[in-house]
């Protein structure tokens, strides 16, 4: 099966952007109407999406799930929705809101007992874990905390609680457009000899990356900068999915 490309949207105060490296203070604007953008992605032939509330990975609570509403409500796209989701309160808003599936990161690090309690309660086809690191040490918080642990073990770890699907970013590619981090992901997928489903994320900058990513086994690809620079075409996305 061929690596799914699965567009990102960034929130901050509703507005869809994107970071460098998860620097809040190098946040560019794309567009003031994330509801639009999405639509222009499911023109495309697209099925997925990753939605990320950076409001609320900074304030450790969800804070745009009205925007999640509207692009839920909009498209019939399957919603991947993370940041600030600290709580089983802010988890259940998320789903209300029209998340199909909700990506646990600083949770499953801080308080790994409640983020086992979604796995159980949710099933590990609506709760994934995103594994965000920088030279492979796990970071949390919109990545302004290090932490740790180290990323293969603590993948493998929850792969073993029922994890099914990992987003794995490398930070240090993140926003960069310099192509991901392969050896990373290849050493991953090798290293880990149980059935999961690998969502490589960061530096993804054209369609021979997603070539390369879907050569060494990646499920997904998460595609952010690329798009909104225009360095992968729409025209190339729309003749990928067909």
């Amino acid at each position: 099966m061929r690596t799914i490309i699965i567009p990102a949207i960034d929130l901050i105060a509703g507005k869809c952007v994107r970071l460098t490296k998860g620097d809040y203070s190098s946040a560019k604007i794309y567009d003031n109407n994330p509801v639009d953008v999405a639509m222009r992605f499911e023109d495309l032939g697209v099925t997925h999406l990753h939605v990320v509330d950076l409001d609320g990975a900074r304030e450790k609570h969800i804070v745009n799930y009205k925007v999640l509403e509207q692009l839920a409500s909009k498209t019939s796209m399957r919603i991947d929705f993370g940041g600030g989701v600290q709580s089983s309160e802010d988890l259940k808003i998320a789903f209300e809101s029209g998340a199909d599936q909700v990506t646990g990161g600083s949770i499953a690090v801080k308080n790994p007992k409640l983020f086992e309690q979604w796995i159980q309660e949710y099933s590990s086809e609506r709760i994934l874990l995103g594994a965000d690191s920088h030279h492979e040490q796990i970071a949390v918080s919109g990545w302004q905390e290090a932490s740790e642990l180290k990323v293969e073990p603590f993948i493998r770890d929850y792969i073993e609680k029922g994890i099914q699907t990992v987003i794995a970013t490398d930070i240090a590619k993140d926003g960069m457009l310099q192509g991901p981090s392969l050896s990373l992901y290849e050493s991953l997928i090798q290293a880990i000899d149980r059935p999961w489903n690998l969502i490589a994320s960061g530096g993804v900058r054209s369609i021979e990356d997603i070539e390369s990513l879907s050569r060494i086994g990646c499920y997904g690809a998460i595609v952010g900068k690329a798009i909104y620079e225009e360095t992968l075409k729409l025209e190339e996305i729309k003749s990928y999915n067909s």
